[in-house]
């Protein structure tokens, strides 16, 4: 299933056409602490080439990190490892998008929370039409 998975799909990895896009055209360019490898395309008519990124594992835009994104955007020209200044010590990793996921944020007062929210504190009246 392999090859015929890759030709048709696109939310597990690349497709036939990136992958055979990246052997003919792309440069590797470097790879981030994830396992994502970032590729750069031949620059045509004074323009930069085009850059994309293969993911390892699942698709998810959230995956990759910021660094590399202001490269994959071309916010800096060099890759990340030559133009960006250390990590400070306060800096933390980024986190993934937990929408739809069990640590998704609730708020109390949620239903998955057991939907048990504050009393109200008796500074709000009740708009009652005609009054």
């Amino acid at each position: 299933m392999g090859i015929f998975k890759n030709i048709f799909t696109w939310w597990e990895g690349a497709t036939f056409g990136t992958a055979l896009n990246t052997m003919r055209n792309g440069r590797k360019v470097g790879e981030d602490h994830l396992g994502n490898v970032y590729y750069e395309g031949r620059a045509q008519d004074g323009r930069r080439g085009r850059r994309w990124v293969i993911y390892k594992g699942l698709n998810d835009s959230s995956r990759v990190p910021p660094e590399w994104h202001s490269w994959l955007h071309g916010t800096i020209s060099g890759t990340p490892d030559e133009v960006m200044p250390p990590a400070r010590a306060w800096q933390v990793e980024p986190m993934p998008n937990l929408t739809g996921t069990p640590q998704a944020y609730r708020p109390a007062g949620a239903l998955e929370k057991g939907g048990q929210r504050a009393k109200a504190t008796g500074d709000y009246e009740a708009w009652t039409p005609g009054a």
